[in-house]
């Protein structure tokens, strides 16, 4: 070959190699990691194992999200954390049952999601808008309170979604229209309601009520209830009158209690006013059989007034001493869900070693009160789950539930009542709390003033 010809060649062969290289394609560009965001952070509950069944073999349950917010910050710290320990206790026990399951062996699993609402209602607004649209949550839970309750609804309704409230009594919240929402407290206009019916059981023969008040607002729409419902059982409300806020002293009001000798007092405020009032009324030697004040009356420090505090009636959701039972159920003629009163507070004081509040039962309630309606509805669509607690009327530990199905005030809680403690002696002369109102909840009988 000359050598004229093997240079050609060469030249030709390194042509290609250059023409090779130009058609290979570019590397890859290394990932670039997205800006982080501002958005808030959540919570997630634990997250319960699968069940592991012979029906529902291990990862066979679907993933059930409930959403809520929660105030792990603000003015409703305390109370919200209760609520929250009382809902991830339902957690825990339906993680123990293997899920939620419906009839054809469908199993559902929830986990909780919840953001700080810092207890803001404008933050409320935004995360449960957050919660809807970007976590897709399948129901959702409300926070603690009324305010921030009424906030959570708002935007629930509007996105058609189905809430369970709890801690939110307000009667006004709950009167305008709503489709799906579900109120578990018993609304303020019935706090003294079940008072008077427990008078007319104990006090046969008592004709006269005195209803003395804090002009507060809570307060208020407590009395304006009150009053109407005392005359509409035949009774003459021989005082109603309000007291300003920080009002100590009473002897303006005993002194009118005093001369029309009414045979039952009630009314209140909060704390520091009802202790003070129900002092008075035992120094002065009232001559009132029976007595029953707001809020004062279930707090742990009223005892500290002595003897001025026996025989003090005070209302509450719920109390650890309540015994609704399936017994107390199959005389009322109403089915029994869920656990008791003593499986629940033994539970919670074996996770959280307190006792539980109202506040702590009202939580548990709400999830079991969503499980039940799952159930009863077969299916996790809302509109099946909506018909299943418009049908639902039975009791649970919590008390009894049912909800009205008139339009304007759709979702009102309508059966649960509120239980009434009484302060009494033991046989040691120690104050302790005993529950007396209902009877179906009763711990020992009441007791009158004397």
């Amino acid at each position: 070959m000359s050598s004229k010809l093997s240079h050609l060649l060469f030249l030709g062969g390194l042509l290609m190699l250059v023409m090779l290289a130009a058609c290979a394609p570019a590397p890859t560009p290394a990932p670039t990691a997205a800006p982080p965001t501002a958005a808030p952070k959540a919570t997630e509950a634990p997250k319960p194992a699968a069940p592991t069944t012979a029906a529902a073999p291990a990862g066979a349950a679907k993933r059930l999200l409930i959403g809520f917010t929660a105030s792990q910050t603000g003015a409703q710290q305390v109370a919200s954390q209760k609520q929250t320990e009382g809902l991830q206790l339902w957690l825990d026990d339906v993680k123990k049952a293997g899920g939620i399951k419906l009839k054809d062996g469908t199993l559902y699993m929830p986990e909780m999601k919840f953001y700080d609402d810092e207890s803001k209602t404008d933050r409320v607004q935004a995360l449960y808008t957050k919660l809807i649209n970007e976590d897709k949550a399948d129901f959702l839970l409300s926070p603690y309170s009324s305010g921030l309750a009424k906030a959570a609804a708002v935007v629930s309704e509007q996105n058609d979604k189905v809430m369970i409230t709890a801690g939110a009594a307000d009667d006004a919240t709950m009167e305008q229209g709503f489709k799906k929402t579900f109120q578990l407290y018993t609304p303020a206009s019935r706090y003294l309601t079940g008072a008077v019916d427990m008078f007319k059981k104990f006090v046969p023969d008592g004709k006269k009520i005195a209803i003395v008040y804090e002009k507060d607002s809570f307060s208020t729409s407590v009395a304006q209830a009150l009053q109407p419902y005392a005359k509409s059982a035949g009774y003459e409300v021989v005082v109603y009158e309000g007291y300003d806020t920080g009002t100590t002293d009473f002897a303006p009001f005993i002194n009118k209690i005093t001369a029309t000798n009414p045979d039952a007092i009630m009314g209140g405020g909060h704390f520091a006013d009802g202790t003070t009032f129900a002092k008075q009324l035992f120094e002065k030697k009232v001559p009132v059989k029976f007595v029953s004040l707001l809020v004062a009356p279930p707090e742990p420090t009223f005892k500290d007034i002595g003897d001025a505090a026996v025989a003090i009636i005070g209302p509450s959701q719920w109390e650890p001493q309540v015994t609704y039972s399936t017994e107390s159920a199959k005389a009322a003629g109403l089915p029994y869900y869920g656990l008791s009163a003593k499986a629940f507070t033994d539970a919670y004081v074996a996770k959280y070693k307190s006792q539980p509040s109202y506040h702590s039962a009202g939580g548990y309630a709400q999830g079991l009160i969503l499980q039940k309606a799952i159930e009863d509805a077969d299916s996790i669509d809302p509109a099946k789950v909506v018909a299943a607690l418009d049908k639902m009327k039975l009791m649970t530990f919590y008390g009894v539930i049912q909800f009205s199905t008139e339009a304007k005030t759709h979702g009102k809680q309508a059966a649960h009542d509120m239980v009434y403690m009484q302060w009494q002696k033991n046989a040691a002369g120690a104050l302790v709390t005993q529950i007396v109102w209902p009877l179906e909840a009763k711990s020992a009988d009441a007791i009158l003033r004397k």
